[in-house]
C-alpha cells in the first residue's frame, strides 16, 4: 500500500475522508481515499472512490494498492486541479438565485416545430421572477441541489441573508458532518422541512443541536442506518415525516424492541431499503400516530398482524406499552409494492389492522397472475376494508362484482370441499351470505345446449393490435372452461388473423392497467374473466 506524504503544498488541501466533486461537474461526486504520489507519475494524486461507481480500478494501479475502492471500477486518480473541495452555503445561494442562465443553458431551452426545427423558448415575466428570487429576504422555499456546498461558510451572515426560509433542499452536496448541519438550522429561524438526500453523512451524529422547527426530515441515500435514527430520535420532538429511501437499512434497532418516542411521526418512508423479515417491522408497531408506513423495494417475504403473546414476547415483561398496545393502531396507509410476498395468509392478514384503507401490494408474486399470484378480483374480495388498492379506488360497484366473481370462482372450483373452502378462503361465508348468493346444486333435469349455456361467458373481445387493422368488437359466449391459449386460436380464427400472434389482455374498470393473460393452461374463469369482461386482443412484439 502506498504511504501519504505529510504534507505538501499542491495538495494539502485534500484530506482522506474528504467529500469531492469534478470540476466542472457538481453531480459526479466522490470521496476522497488518498493523497499522494503515483509511482512512475510526477506531481501529486488524489485517489476518489465515486459514487455513481464510473470509475477506473479499484484504487491499484499498475500492481500498486492506493486505497480500496467500493468496487472493481468505482475508483479513479486525479490531479487535484481537476477536482472541487466545493463552496459555502451562501455563494450556492447566489449561483442559483442570482445568476443569470449562460448563452448555453438559454440554446437548450427550445421546443421541435412541426418541421422538426428548433425554435427558441421565450420565458414570459423571467426578468420579474429572476428579480423576486433574488430578493433573499422574501425567498421561504430554497433548492441548492448538485451545487457542491461543503461548508455553511459565516454563519451569522445566513440568518441577515435568507431570514425567512421554511423549506430548504440541500440533495446531492458535499456535506457530510452533523454540525455544519446544526449550524445552518441554527441560522434559519423559520425553517420546518429539510432535505439531505445524496449527502453522505457522518457515521457518528455529533454537533447537532435539537431541531426543535423540523417537521419533515429526508435523509435519502445518505448512509444512514437505524443506530443513526435513534441517536437522531432525541434531537427530532416533533417530526412528522421521516424519510430513510436507499439507504442499505436491513434491521430496526431500537431499545428495548419496540420503536418508542418519535411521538408526532405520521409518515415513515423506508422504500428501498433491504428489510428481509416482518419482525424488524414489527419494531414500528408501537408508533401511535404513525399513518403512513411506505416500504416498497424491499426484501419482505410475509407479512402477519401481531397477536397478544406476540406482543407480550416482544415487550418481554417491559409495562412500558401496556397503554398503547394495539399494534398498528392509527395506521391508514400502507405500502409493499415490489417485494417478495408470495402467500396468502399475508394479504388475509391486512384485514386485522384496525384503520388500514390504502394499500399498495402491486408486483408481489401473490399478486402477479403471470408469476402463480392471484388476479386482481381476488385479491380486492379477500380484502375487507380498503378503499384504495395499488393507487385506484375501489368502488361499491367494483368491490360487489369482484365479491361475487369470488365466491363462483370458490364455488366452482371447491363446492364439495367445505372443510378446504373455510380454511383457505376466510372471507367466503361472510360475502356468500352477503350478497345472497345460493349453493350451486347439479341440474338434474337440464341437459344438452340447456346445461351447457349455464356455463357460458358473455365476453366481448376488441383488437387492439397495430397491425390487425380496425375490427369491430365482437361478443362472444364461450364456456368458463375456455383456456386462455384456446382463446388466442378462436381470435385468430374471429378476426382472421394471418400471421399475427395474439396477445390478451383483461380490461377490468377498476384496475388502471389492463391484465396481461399469459398462462395459456388457465381457465377464463381462473384468470379473472367473468359474464360481461372485455378482453384486448394485442399482438406479440
Amino acid at each position: 500500500m502506498a504511504s501519504s506524504p505529510a504534507a505538501n503544498t499542491s495538495f494539502i488541501s485534500f484530506r482522506v475522508g474528504q467529500r469531492v466533486h469534478s470540476v466542472g461537474d457538481p453531480r459526479r461526486i466522490g470521496t476522497v481515499k488518498y493523497v499522494g504520489t503515483v509511482e512512475g507519475y510526477s506531481g501529486s494524486w488524489v485517489g476518489v472512490d465515486w459514487d455513481n461507481g464510473e470509475g477506473k480500478h479499484d484504487g491499484t494501479v499498475n500492481g500498486v494498492r492506493y486505497f480500496q475502492a467500493r468496487s472493481d471500477r468505482s475508483g479513479s486518480l486525479a490531479r487535484p486541479q481537476n477536482l472541487s473541495a466545493g463552496i459555502s452555503f451562501l455563494e450556492a445561494l447566489c449561483i442559483r438565485y442570482k445568476g443569470q442562465s449562460t448563452k448555453e443553458e438559454e440554446e437548450e431551452m427550445y421546443v421541435l416545430s412541426a418541421k422538426n426545427r428548433r425554435v427558441p423558448v421565450e420565458f414570459l415575466g423571467k426578468e420579474k421572477i429572476q428579480d423576486k428570487l433574488s430578493r433573499f429576504d422574501e425567498l421561504t422555499n430554497a433548492s441548492l441541489s448538485f451545487l457542491g456546498v461543503s461548508t455553511p461558510g459565516s454563519s451569522k451572515d445566513i440568518s441577515s441573508t435568507v431570514p425567512n426560509i421554511k423549506e430548504l433542499d440541500l440533495t446531492g452536496n458535499l456535506l457530510s458532518e452533523w454540525k455544519d448541519i446544526g449550524i445552518i438550522y441554527e441560522q434559519l429561524a423559520s425553517l420546518r422541512a429539510l432535505n439531505l438526500s445524496h449527502n453522505l453523512m457522518s457515521d457518528v451524529v455529533t454537533g447537532l443541536p435539537e431541531l426543535s422547527r423540523i417537521r419533515i426530515l429526508v435523509l435519502n441515500c445518505t448512509g444512514i442506518k437505524w443506530t443513526q435514527v435513534e441517536e437522531l430520535k432525541p434531537l427530532l420532538p416533533v417530526i412528522e415525516e421521516l424519510h430513510l429511501m436507499g439507504n442499505g437499512i436491513c434491521e430496526i434497532k431500537p431499545t428495548p424492541s419496540f420503536v418508542q418516542g418519535f411521538e408526532t411521526l405520521r409518515l415513515l418512508n423506508l422504500e428501498d431499503n433491504c428489510i428481509a423479515e416482518w419482525a424488524e417491522i414489527l419494531k414500528l408497531s408501537m408508533l401511535t400516530s404513525l399513518e403512513h408506513l411506505q416500504l416498497n423495494k424491499n426484501k419482505l417475504k410475509s407479512m402477519f398482524y401481531p397477536d397478544d403473546d406476540t406482543i407480550q414476547k416482544m415487550l418481554n415483561g417491559s409495562h412500558l406499552l401496556e397503554k398503547c398496545c394495539i399494534p398498528f393502531r392509527n395506521l391508514r396507509y400502507l405500502l409493499l409494492a415490489s417485494n417478495n410476498i408470495e402467500d396468502l395468509a399475508s394479504i388475509d392478514s391486512l384485514n386485522l389492522f384496525p384503520n388500514l384503507m390504502d394499500i399498495r401490494i402491486s408486483e408481489n408474486p401473490i399478486t402477479e397472475p403471470s408469476r402463480g399470484g392471484i388476479p386482481r378480483f381476488v385479491l380486492l374480495a379477500r380484502l375487507s376494508k380498503v378503499e384504495m388498492l395499488n393507487g385506484s379506488e375501489v368502488r361499491v360497484r367494483d368491490r360487489k362484482e369482484c365479491e361475487i366473481r369470488y365466491v363462483r370462482l370458490v364455488m366452482s372450483q371447491l363446492h364439495d370441499k367445505p372443510d378446504e373452502i373455510k380454511k383457505l378462503h376466510p372471507r367466503f361465508a361472510e360475502l356468500k351470505r352477503l350478497h345472497g348468493i345460493e349453493d350451486e346444486r347439479p341440474a338434474t333435469v337440464a341437459s344438452g345446449p340447456q346445461k351447457m349455456a349455464a356455463g357460458l361467458l358473455s365476453v366481448t373481445l376488441k383488437c387492439v393490435g397495430a397491425s390487425m387493422g380496425e375490427k369491430a368488437p365482437m361478443t362472444k359466449k364461450l364456456p368458463a372452461t375456455t383456456t386462455v391459449g384456446k382463446l388466442k386460436i378462436l381470435c385468430e380464427s374471429f378476426f382472421k388473423l394471418k400471421s399475427v400472434k395474439p396477445k390478451l389482455f383483461l380490461e377490468e374498470e377498476s384496475s388502471p392497467l389492463p391484465q396481461l393473460l399469459d398462462e395459456e393452461m388457465a381457465s377464463l374463469v381462473d384468470v379473472g374473466v367473468g359474464n360481461g369482461s372485455t378482453i384486448l386482443v394485442d399482438e406479440e412484439s
